[in-house]
């Protein structure tokens, strides 16, 4: 099993809805395996109830304690509920003023990993709605995050991680925690390039399908020489990227990418890899940047 690099926390955002602690289980089982702190993060926004026109809206002074009393609650719960999972691992719990994202991306400046829940939106909700805090949180975190699926999901024996592979440093930031995380679990690790073909010929095709094997060869190695005990497997597979990987890791433990790459996984739009697992996989997505390995 890999050791923990250092006691940075790992950070999970509350869900206001108690029902819901997929991402709460997720987070304390991670801070045990990696023997660090947990840190319970819930953030107060601004005020979402709406009046009747002929009510007279109650003072900010009100809002604000009504708000904090139901925060403190919550959080209170949530950390019973942490600390009853895992009793060995130190739960502590922040109750903090502003806008979800921001806060989230602020607490991962010295984090492990900041946990989230994903209650599988639509796409339009996804992206533009205040309901979801996953893509800002993603799109500009300093540490890896991961979004954990409503309701839980069901993985296959024996298990496995899978990391996508773009030959970039981004990907390679991945590969790395892709590793440490298969560790961890006991589990395999899946690394898998996806390419796509273009209007080229079948020699110049498989001259590139050559050259991607090279760079999937490359980026894994030397890391598994330091997880000997990580079986690991290269794969090339043909297709579209979202697609093949969201297929590819139903059963997984999790899907593991990296963010922000410079015209990876053959020149799709910057961040919309990581943005289509997001909205389509069924398992824990984990993106990594770069500057997190």
């Amino acid at each position: 099993m890999t050791q923990p690099r250092d006691h940075r926390p790992i950070v999970v955002g509350v869900d206001p809805d108690s029902s819901k602690r997929m991402a709460l289980a997720w987070a304390a089982d991670e801070a045990a395996r990696r023997r660090v702190p947990l840190r319970l993060v819930h953030a107060e926004g601004m005020p979402t109830v709406e009046f009747r026109k002929w009510h007279v809206p109650p003072s900010w002074e009100a809002w604000n304690e009504v708000m904090h009393e139901a925060g403190e609650q919550k959080l209170k719960d949530a950390v019973a509920f942490a600390e009853a999972r895992q009793p060995r691992v130190e739960v502590s719990g922040l109750l903090a003023e502003g806008d979800p994202a921001w806060v989230l991306r602020e607490q991962g400046q010295d984090a492990t990993a900041v946990v989230l829940g994903s209650q599988h939106l639509s796409r339009v909700r996804e992206v533009f709605g205040s309901a979801s805090v996953s893509l800002p949180v993603m799109a500009h975190s300093p540490c890896p995050v991961v979004v954990v699926p409503e309701p839980e999901h069901s993985n296959q024996q024996p298990a496995y991680f899978v990391v996508g592979v773009d030959g970039s440093e981004h990907s390679a930031a991945a590969v790395e925690f892709a590793f440490e995380e298969a560790a961890l679990r006991d589990a395999a690790l899946r690394t898998l390039y996806v390419w796509q073909p273009g209007l080229l010929g079948m020699l110049d095709e498989q001259a590139a399908q050559q050259e991607c094997r090279r760079l999937l060869s490359e980026i894994v190695a030397g890391r598994g020489a330091a997880y000997p005990n990580v079986e690991l497997h290269q794969e090339l597979i043909t297709g579209h990227p979202v697609k093949v990987l969201t297929e590819e890791s139903a059963d997984a433990l999790g899907l593991v990418v990296g963010t922000r790459g410079r015209g990876g996984f053959a020149g799709m739009l910057l961040g919309s890899v990581s943005q289509g697992v997001l909205h389509h996989a069924q398992c824990p997505v984990i993106t990594v940047p770069v500057t997190s390995a």
